[in-house]
């Protein structure tokens, strides 16, 4: 295959991801795919998954009416072969007359797996598997982890720091300004549930949702561990309980207080635990049996360095003010990596953002 074959297919394989990335974390037990259909070099059509994983990505982009008679389809991941709650995607690719067919890596799903290559290539529809094989794995890890049995979910966590490390500023509420708070919703639609801490939301009497004009509907359900039930009783995040799915994760026999919560719309999950400590593997397991697969940490110190501990974070999100603290600093986030030990197969990723790269993207 010609070199500019090679690059259009990996131009074009991108615009897919990038479509992917818009319902990434709201498709439910579904992957988040993205579909462009390219014909004569132009792309006619796209898709992505629907919100909640119905109808698929393929689909979306063939409904509509122009003419994909020898067109190149790209998906960002294998087509669906299997009935389910609906009819196949490739049984749609056949019907439209779809010439040749790109995705980058199988579907981790066994009724799927490795099957869409063989009934295109019987209909004399081309295959080209592997564009952008690695971006795939990477962008469908929490899907992947989703599929295998006693998994545990996908989990990242944000942070904000100042410039001296500090993640508490005595004299004001925010450590980082407008624009990186910004950042911080934008990669919040990309997660299915926000996980913290009561001592974090009665501090920053947070609200845990997506404020950006747009992705208001992108925001993420929330579970909170809160092992006393030491939540305030006056908090923004009743607000909005109506809406969210949320949840607080206790330890304690608490009828008064649960009563409270449950006429706010929270859902009480229960793990009790014999030690003091946490145990966040369990609390990950129990989200998991409610159907989350990526989850975004968004607490103090300790919970973040404990998740870190036990290797079970994939991505750390750290924002990272251009302003120095000084004795005007507390809880410093200096030491948060030391003396943890990571193991080979969980080696995190660090994403560096900050005020002053915010401010660049802007300008």
């Amino acid at each position: 295959m010609s070199t500019n074959q090679n690059n259009s297919d990996n131009k074009f394989m991108r615009l897919a991801f990038k479509k992917a990335s818009e319902h990434l974390g709201s498709t439910k037990e579904n992957p988040s795919v993205g579909c462009i259909i390219v014909k004569n070099g132009s792309i006619v059509s796209s898709g992505v998954t629907s919100i909640n994983g119905r109808p698929h990505a393929e689909i979306n982009a063939l409904k509509s009416n122009k003419n994909s008679f020898a067109s190149t389809l790209y998906t960002t991941l294998e087509p669906c072969v299997h009935y389910g709650k609906t009819s196949p995607c490739i049984n749609q690719i056949l019907k439209k007359k779809i010439s040749r067919v790109c995705y980058p890596i199988l579907d981790y799903d066994k009724r799927t797996h490795n099957k869409a290559e063989s009934i295109l290539k019987k209909n004399k529809i081309k295959v080209k598997i592997g564009i952008l094989k690695k971006k795939a794995k990477v962008f469908y890890k929490s899907y992947f982890l989703s599929q295998k049995n006693n998994s545990l979910p996908f989990l990242d966590a944000k942070i904000a720091i100042s410039k001296d490390y500090f993640s508490v500023n005595k004299r004001k509420k925010w450590i980082t300004n407008f624009l990186s708070r910004n950042q911080v919703h934008l990669i919040r639609s990309k997660y299915d549930c926000i996980l913290s801490t009561y001592k974090t939301v009665n501090k920053d009497n947070s609200r845990l949702n997506c404020r950006i004009q747009g992705l208001e509907h992108l925001s993420p359900s929330r579970a909170i561990i809160d092992k006393h039930l030491k939540l305030k009783k006056k908090l923004n995040i009743y607000n909005s309980s109506k809406k969210i799915k949320t949840y607080v994760i206790t330890s304690k026999n608490n009828k008064k207080k649960e009563k409270f919560l449950k006429s706010k719309n929270i859902k009480i999950i229960k793990i009790y635990n014999k030690k003091k400590f946490i145990n966040y593997k369990a609390i990950l397991v129990e989200l998991k049996k409610r159907g989350f697969s990526r989850i975004l940490c968004e607490s103090g110190f300790y919970t973040t360095r404990e998740l870190l501990k036990n290797n079970l974070i994939y991505n750390l999100h750290i924002f990272q003010s251009s302003d120095r603290l000084g004795k005007n600093g507390r809880n410093s986030y200096k030491n948060l990596l030391h003396n943890v030990k990571f193991k080979e197969k969980n080696k995190i990723n660090i994403n560096l953002s900050g005020d002053e790269l915010c401010n660049l993207r802007i300008k």
